[in-house]
């Protein structure tokens, strides 16, 4: 079996070799003829799979991307052709959970006490929502759920309206592109929806870029309108609207997803349907690529102190927003920042010192790793 994996895939040839002939390739360079003898193609975000790629694949038997979202496939077309696909649906969802915590913990650091009195309305409630709802209920943060798909299909937990969600001090985006039909995601938040935000709610997006007009943002910025957006994604990536980064409280470059673990999960997924696809024994597990765990140290012992000079120890989003402000300037740049962005931990694997103070509760809750004794 000839397996074709894009080189942006972490730990590829780690767990591919043994269940394959497999060669790494560069989204960049790829061309129909490479993958002539292809019984497998693996890829991420940044290689379209359509008919113009394929068509020379005669041997290929299946498809599958190491990304949450795929928007980057042709769907209709595989299906035309009666190609096998799938995804990694939910490995990044952690890494993303904790990307809009610690934004949270950034935009709140003057006050955090007051997180626990405010509202965050979740638009999507698949594996991201779901996991940055798991989170704010060991914080103790009230939300509201909107998601009409899974509301329609009876799902158990209470949801509400866009509009309800639009009312609340923090708003968080979590849905997939769709761009047609009853539950388009396209421009959610337009001209007129961003308008009605008030100077005192924060509006992220790390979903796909296309759910917010980067254009209607940019010329309610320009007009005077005071808004507080956290973007990760923008329309027409690579080539964003550089315009509107200036405005954003903080920018940056799609790579809320971006962490050991999840990168790691998503090429571990396709491990796992390439196994059971083709009926092969796993010979590896999850944690065998992983490298060790960082541990840090409890400095305070006031609850928010602690959960801020922790998370934000492992990761602060606010230095990334820095970076990228600084550094990111053409379409160029934003991919090789991207590419050769420092991948950062998930709380999971790191370890707490406790010190002179024990955790809080909510800490664990997070997802960080018990307590270690200090030697």
């Amino acid at each position: 079996m000839k397996i074709y994996y894009e080189d942006s895939m972490p730990y590829g040839e780690f767990y591919f070799s043994e269940i394959g002939e497999c060669e790494s390739f560069s989204a960049q360079t790829i061309k129909p003829e490479t993958l002539i003898d292809a019984d497998v193609l693996l890829v991420r975000s940044t290689t379209k799979v359509n008919e113009s790629l394929l068509h020379l694949a005669k041997n290929l038997q299946y498809v599958s991307t190491a990304t949450a979202g795929s928007d980057h496939m042709d769907k209709a077309y595989l299906q035309s052709i009666g190609l096998d696909y799938g995804d990694a649906g939910g490995c990044n969802a952690i890494a993303v959970a904790e990307y809009v915590l610690s934004c949270m913990l950034v935009c709140y650091e003057n006050d955090l006490a007051s997180l626990q009195e405010k509202r965050v309305g979740i638009v999507g409630a698949g594996h991201v929502g779901s996991a940055l709802a798991d989170r704010l209920d060991g914080l103790g943060i009230k939300y509201l759920l909107c998601d009409p798909p899974l509301q329609a299909q009876n799902d158990c937990r209470a949801y509400h309206t866009l509009d309800e969600i639009c009312q609340c001090d923090i708003i968080s985006l979590h849905v997939p592109f769709v761009r047609e039909g009853e539950y388009a995601t396209g421009y959610m938040f337009d001209y007129a929806r961003l308008d009605q935000l008030s100077e005192h709610q924060l509006l992220i997006n790390a979903c796909r870029g296309e759910v917010l007009d980067n254009k209607a943002a940019l010329t309610l910025f320009e007009s005077g309108k005071k808004m507080n957006l956290i973007l990760d994604v923008w329309e027409n990536e690579p080539n964003i609207n550089f315009s509107l980064v200036p405005y954003i409280k903080i920018a940056t470059q799609h790579i809320a997803g971006h962490t050991v673990e999840g990168k790691a999960r998503g090429t571990y997924m396709l491990y796992e349907q390439i196994c059971e696809r083709f009926q092969l024994k796993k010979s590896k597990s999850f944690e065998s690529c992983l490298p060790p765990a960082p541990s840090i140290e409890i400095c305070h012992s006031d609850p928010w102190q602690q959960i801020h000079s922790c998370l934000l120890s492992v990761y602060n989003a606010s230095k990334d927003d820095l970076a990228f402000k600084n550094q990111v300037l053409t379409g160029e740049q934003f991919i090789y920042s991207r590419k050769h962005y420092a991948i950062r931990r998930e709380l999971a694997s790191v370890a707490l010192k406790a010190g002179n103070f024990s955790p809080t509760k909510a800490l664990l809750r997070l997802g960080f790793s018990d307590v270690v004794n200090e030697d």
